[in-house]
C-alpha cells in the first residue's frame, strides 16, 4: 500500500497575518490536511513571516525592487512556488494585484479571501464601504482568483450583522473572526476535491 502523498499549499502575505495564522493552527489541529511549504511576502517586515518561522515554517521576502516590472516580480513569485510544487496558493492580506500570467499559471488553484459579501464593496476598506452604504448585513467571501479584482466564482461566504454602534474597526474585527473560520474550511473543501466550478458557481459536493 502506497502513502497519500500530503497536499502542500504556498501562501501569500503582506501584512499581520491574522488569516495566516488560523490557517496555521488548522493545519495544526488536523481541520486542513496539508503542508504549508512557504510562506512569500513582498514586505520585508511582515509580521506574516515572522508568524510562519515561529512554526518552523519556509519563510521569505521576495523584494518588488529587485524585479524590473511587475511582471519580473510575479514570475519570481510563481518560480518560488512552483519549486515547492504547491497544489494550492493562498492570499492572506496578500497587497498585490497578481497579473494574467501569474493567474493562468495558476488557474482555479489559487484562493482569496475578502472582508465582504461579494460582489459588494470589492477593493479597499470595504468595512467603510459597507457602513458609507447602511447596509445592515456584511461579511466575508473566499473566493477563487481570476484577473478582476476581488472577483471569481464564491466558494463560501459567512454573514455578519452591522450594529448601529459599529465604527470601522468594530465591524472589521467581527468579520475577522469568521473569516479566521471559513477560510480554513474552504481550503479543505478544496483539498478533498469537492469543489467544481461550473457557469461561474461554485459547486460543492457533499460528504
Amino acid at each position: 500500500m502506497t502513502n497519500k502523498t500530503q497536499s502542500k499549499i504556498g501562501i501569500l502575505a503582506s501584512g499581520r497575518g491574522s488569516n495566516l495564522q488560523a490557517i496555521i493552527d488548522a493545519v495544526e489541529r488536523g481541520d486542513v490536511d496539508a503542508e504549508i511549504s512557504v510562506i512569500l511576502s513582498n514586505k520585508e517586515n511582515a509580521q506574516a513571516l515572522e508568524r510562519g518561522k515561529k512554526h518552523n515554517i519556509e519563510c521569505a521576502f521576495v523584494d518588488p525592487k529587485a524585479s524590473p516590472d511587475k511582471e519580473s516580480f510575479d514570475r519570481e513569485m510563481s518560480r518560488r512556488l512552483k519549486e515547492k510544487q504547491v497544489d494550492l496558493v493562498c492570499l492572506a492580506g496578500y497587497m498585490r494585484i497578481l497579473g494574467a500570467e501569474f493567474i493562468e499559471t495558476f488557474q482555479g488553484r489559487i484562493l482569496n479571501i475578502h472582508p465582504s459579501l461579494l460582489p459588494d464593496f470589492p477593493g479597499l476598506f470595504p468595512q467603510q464601504q459597507a457602513l458609507d452604504a447602511g447596509v445592515k448585513v456584511s461579511g466575508c467571501t473566499v473566493h477563487f482568483v481570476e484577473l478582476a479584482v476581488d472577483a471569481g466564482p464564491i466558494v463560501l461566504q459567512s454573514a455578519v450583522p452591522v450594529k448601529d454602534s459599529d465604527g470601522v474597526d468594530e465591524l472589521a474585527q467581527r468579520i475577522l473572526e469568521q473569516e479566521h473560520i471559513i477560510y480554513p474550511r474552504a481550503i479543505q473543501l478544496f483539498l478533498e476535491n469537492r469543489l467544481t466550478v461550473s457557469g461561474g458557481r461554485v459547486l460543492i459536493k457533499d460528504d
